[in-house]
């Protein structure tokens, strides 16, 4: 019998909840039959994204032992388990429309979010687990004091849904923080009304001094703000309205995306 024990340096609690596992799993629309499960681990989820036959199941998994377990426990992965970082991990070999489900491990879920952007023409679904916190401020709304650069970029591109909330005593070890499963469907938005980069840039140095208004944030000799945006934080601003103020900076400094 394999033992596997948590590595705290990955950041790895394992649900135990069964219940939980399922309800995670139903919760994913599988607008298309590819889904990409991050860290499998000991296949809590995987099991039951096996139990749908309509779906066409990959996963990464960074942590050898896990492979291994993976390929022992659920041959029908096949040549489908891949033994990767999902951050590093090249989507190549997928199809063009691929959704993706997961516990995200906490440590770098931030980090996964941004490389699901990078993506995000290909990944019509997410369905994941994070830490509660996170979860809250990737839903988070214009005026809310969590509401930063995660609420910002994913906002331009998914509709994001609070699904439920899960607590420590699902996992083991348990975890000193709860956690929550969020939906992220992709919304309409194909393109930005202002250059994407810089509206990227516009938006993490705006929160990098976020107490303090844009003017000051956004200072730059070459560029005076609109009074609309000069004296407001960015937590105030939609969107669109960091849209907005990208293509205003952009119209003003059009070979310089460097603010």
């Amino acid at each position: 019998m394999i033992v596997i024990r948590p590595k705290k340096k990955l950041g790895q609690h394992f649900l135990k909840d069964q219940n939980i596992a399922r309800k995670i799993v139903d919760s994913l629309g599988t607008p298309v039959p590819d889904v990409v499960e991050v860290g499998p681990g000991m296949g809590v989820l995987t099991r039951f994204l096996l139990e749908n036959t309509h779906l066409n199941l990959h996963a990464v998994e960074i942590d050898r032992e896990f492979v291994e377990y993976l390929q022992s426990h659920f041959p029908e992965l096949s040549d489908k388990l891949y033994h990767a970082d999902f951050l590093n991990w090249d989507a190549g070999q997928m199809p063009e429309q691929f959704s993706m489900i997961g516990n995200f491990p906490y440590n770098i879920s931030s980090q996964i979010f941004f490389k699901i952007l990078e993506m995000r023409n290909r990944i019509p679904e997410i369905v994941c687990m994070v830490q509660k916190e996170v979860a809250e401020r990737i839903n988070a709304s214009p005026g809310n004091k969590i509401y930063g650069i995660l609420s910002v970029l994913a906002g331009a591109f998914y509709n994001i849904e609070y699904l439920f909330t899960v607590k420590p005593e699902s996992f083991y070890p348990k975890p000193n923080v709860q956690s929550a499963v969020i939906r992220m469907k992709r919304n309409n938005t194909i393109s930005l009304s202002c250059n994407e980069k810089l509206f990227f840039t516009v938006v993490k140095k705006s929160f990098g001094q976020r107490r303090k208004m844009l003017r000051n944030s956004l200072h730059d000799p070459g560029i005076e703000l609109p009074q609309k945006f000069a004296q407001r934080r960015p937590e105030q601003l939609t969107v669109r309205e960091f849209e907005e103020l990208t293509a205003f900076i952009e119209h003003q400094k059009p070979n310089d995306h460097a603010i």
